[in-house]
């Protein structure tokens, strides 16, 4: 996890949930193109909720790029929300209004839940989400 001041995966304020031992780990997030990136969950309840959703099975996720700085998703399911204004940076995924995934691959100040942190920084950040591309179709899963 990053330090409180560099991103929304463990901002000061913020609900600490503890993950459960069922829903320790990490999650993957799987491109159309079967490349991958590591999660690491977020300290929430909308983390812990969404961890113990997907090892029920995986989740695919259409993001689109919105406002240039982030790709934003319908989940198809509510996670319980506990927002905090703060400053998502690059890399960082947050539950936006219970149903909606984003992923940030630039920065912006509101307020959000923090699902967790991509394990990817600068162009390849860029590149794996398809940054200002359009629509993609990725896979959330837990990572084996």
């Amino acid at each position: 996890m990053r330090a409180p001041e560099k991103g929304c995966a463990a901002s000061p304020g913020r609900e600490e949930a503890q993950l459960p031992e069922e829903a320790e780990g990490s999650m993957v997030i799987i491109s159309e193109e079967g490349t991958s990136a590591v999660v690491t969950p977020a300290q929430t309840e909308a983390a812990v909720a969404l961890l113990q959703r997907l090892a029920q099975g995986a989740v695919q996720v259409t993001l689109d790029d919105y406002g240039g700085f982030e790709k934003v998703g319908d989940l198809g399911f509510s996670l319980p929300q506990r927002d905090v204004r703060t400053t998502a940076q690059p890399g960082d995924i947050i539950l936006y209004r219970g149903d909606q995934m984003v992923v940030f691959y630039g920065q912006n100040t509101w307020s959000y839940t923090p699902l967790g942190s991509i394990a990817l920084r600068g162009a390849e950040l860029s590149d794996f989400l398809h940054a200002g591309e359009g629509e993609h179709t990725f896979t959330l899963a837990l990572e084996e």
